[in-house]
């Protein structure tokens, strides 16, 4: 045989074992219970959808969550950099808190595994699958030696000799109705999505919802290799992720929910689409046949390694910055090109000329007028919170909005202007600034903050 044949023919046969690995694996520890009974501690297994979910057993931190953790000099000294970075008492609220983490793959072991390097007091770690050959493109600390095991497992081992004063407990289970209260109990600080199949995705979002529970979720990371058009935004705002439409739909459809969770997503648009199912013999054949718990998919989503340890970055990023209290203003997701924004400084001049006689006072040039459109008022209305268009919506919502003053006694400048909507425009400008703080409050404390910001930034 040729080196090239034989080159193909391993190829072949990793792509074929990443693929079926899993499958292997819960069927062997489906049959085999002395197996399972060495992860699972005897009075904590439930029966989950017809696969048998436990508690990790093992070594224990014998920690529990508290203030006190960074008196422990080992600890200050391993979070030196953090409490530089946020001050010792946020540091305190982070290492203080309690986080959940669900799907324990290429985004969920990144995601946890900076959570933890960066002192978080207590997690709780969920998967009901196993460490593949394939998983190892991917994973944070999986090894070899770790395939075979539980992702849950394997990640508690590790975690233990990174940081054992956290509290970290694991679970081999499937997220869902049944198993609910034992996963989202106890009151998480946070609660990380990181979970690949809608099913399971929708439950656990609408429990969060329902249960009135910080929730941050990761949309499709595979077949992407463009790190720079991650985003996080409103689940509203996503775009370009199929999973994030057929999200989006169900949360509305089933639950009434139409917003409120911010997502990380990717802005590209998947490369390459699922390969076949192929089985051993070589024929392809009907995914669902092979499938271990119903809805699961089998067949493969290229992945490329980066992406979703990006994804899991920036998710820990997105939750330690909100524990510790430190503002951050993720980048907004406005679908205008420079032509709209010429249009709306136009209209801006055009609006000043018929009002006052003379564009004058009109002191933002088009640059600024994006920073104006997109960075203060997210490409909508500055009367409305949340996006309602979004895509093409958003296109389209460009011909209904204009810059006008918030204060008429003031230039027309960066921090004194916001995007209304053309019924908008005259109630406003009828109205002073008392009349709008004594009758909308909220709204009015709302602008000044986001003028505010304008100023901080261009240092006025």
């Amino acid at each position: 045989m040729s080196e090239r044949s034989k080159s193909l023919a391993l190829l072949g046969g990793g792509a074929l074992l990443g693929s079926l690995s899993t499958f292997f694996i819960l069927r062997l520890l489906q049959t085999q219970k002395k197996s399972v009974q060495r992860q699972c501690t005897q009075n904590a297994t439930a029966e989950t959808n017809g696969f048998e979910g436990c508690t990790i057993a093992g070594k224990k931190s014998g920690k529990v969550v508290s203030d006190d953790l960074l008196k422990d000099e080992i600890v200050s000294e391993h979070l030196t950099r953090n409490i530089q970075f946020f001050g010792f008492e946020s540091q305190q609220k982070v290492s203080a808190s309690y986080v959940v983490v669900i799907g324990l793959g290429g985004v969920g072991s990144h995601a946890a595994t900076m959570l933890l390097r960066s002192g978080i007091g207590k997690l709780l770690l969920v998967d009901f699958d196993q460490v593949s050959l394939s998983s190892l493109n991917r994973h944070a600390v999986a090894t070899r030696a770790d395939v075979g095991i539980s992702k849950a497992q394997c990640l508690k081992e590790h975690f233990l000799s990174i940081f054992p004063e956290c509290q970290i407990d694991a679970k081999v289970m499937l997220y869902d109705s049944s198993t609910e209260e034992e996963i989202l109990s106890g009151q998480p600080d946070f609660v990380l999505d990181c979970i690949d199949n809608i099913d399971t995705k929708v439950a656990l979002l609408a429990a969060c919802v329902r249960r009135g529970l910080k929730v941050l979720s990761a949309t499709g990371a595979g077949a992407r290799a463009d790190p720079t058009r991650i985003r996080i935004a409103d689940l509203r705002e996503s775009t370009n992720d199929p999973l994030s439409r057929s999200v989006r739909h169900r949360l509305r459809k089933e639950h009434g929910i139409e917003g409120g969770i911010p997502v990380v997503f990717s802005l590209e648009k998947p490369k390459v689409k699922l390969l076949p199912f192929k089985a051993p013999s070589g024929e392809e054949e009907n995914p669902s046949d092979y499938q271990i718990v119903p809805g699961f998919r089998v067949r493969i989503i290229p992945v490329l390694g980066t992406i979703p340890a990006i994804f899991g970055q920036v998710m820990a990023s997105y939750v330690l910055t909100d524990l510790a209290g430190l503002q951050v203003q993720t980048e907004p997701v406005v679908n205008f090109d420079m032509d709209h924004y010429h249009i709306l400084h136009q209209r801006l001049i055009e609006h000043e000329e018929l009002l006052y006689g003379t564009a004058m006072q009109v002191q933002v040039d088009v640059e600024e007028v994006m920073y104006i459109a997109k960075e203060l008022w997210h490409g909508r209305s500055a009367r409305e919170q949340h996006a309602k268009d979004v895509g093409r919506g958003m296109w389209r919502s460009i011909n209904e909005l204009m810059l006008v003053r918030w204060d008429s006694t003031k230039p027309a400048s960066i921090s004194n202007l916001i995007l209304l909507k053309f019924k908008e425009v005259d109630e406003h400008e009828s109205q002073t600034l008392e009349d709008i703080k004594e009758k909308e409050p909220e709204f009015y404390s709302r602008v000044i903050a986001v003028l505010k910001r304008a100023e901080n930034d261009f240092g006025l």
